[in-house]
């Protein structure tokens, strides 16, 4: 009788390969989790400004970067929409974490956000890519 082996999510391989053998996963070392590590990147006081959000910045020593994100109900009152701005921010620095440099990134919500229409989220993700475009711009001269 055939032996079946089966393979347990463990066995599979990871991190997730992309283009150019980038990872596209989003795992714990890749985030920012304590009280102290926002207020580290908040208080070396170097942001770009975009329409609706703040990409606050700091070097790290981890030599990669990490991201962090402040998506604050006041400015987004339903959860549906505040994770979707999380997804979103989420997803743009997955791509883009090749070209950046190694610091740690906070991106918050400084401007209200009314709806998660379809219209909403190519231009959230189109300024959130745009903030991240300049940071590795900004880093590189």
């Amino acid at each position: 009788m055939p032996r079946v082996v089966t393979a347990s999510p463990s066995d599979s391989p990871r991190p997730l390969r992309g283009p150019d053998d980038l990872r596209l996963s989003f795992e714990s070392g890749d985030r920012l989790h304590t009280a102290a590590e926002f207020s580290a990147v908040f208080s070396h006081r170097r942001v770009l400004r975009g329409e609706r959000f703040d990409l606050h910045y700091r070097p790290n020593e981890i030599g990669a970067a990490r991201l962090g994100l402040v998506i604050a109900k006041k400015l987004a009152r339903r959860a549906v929409l505040r994770n979707l701005l999380k997804r979103l921010g989420r997803e743009a620095f997955r791509h883009s974490r090749g070209g950046l440099p190694a610091f740690d990134l906070v991106l918050r919500l400084a401007k209200p956000v009314a709806s998660a229409g379809r219209a909403t989220r190519p231009m959230v993700r189109m300024e959130i890519d745009a903030l991240l475009r300049r940071l590795a711009e900004r880093t590189a001269s």
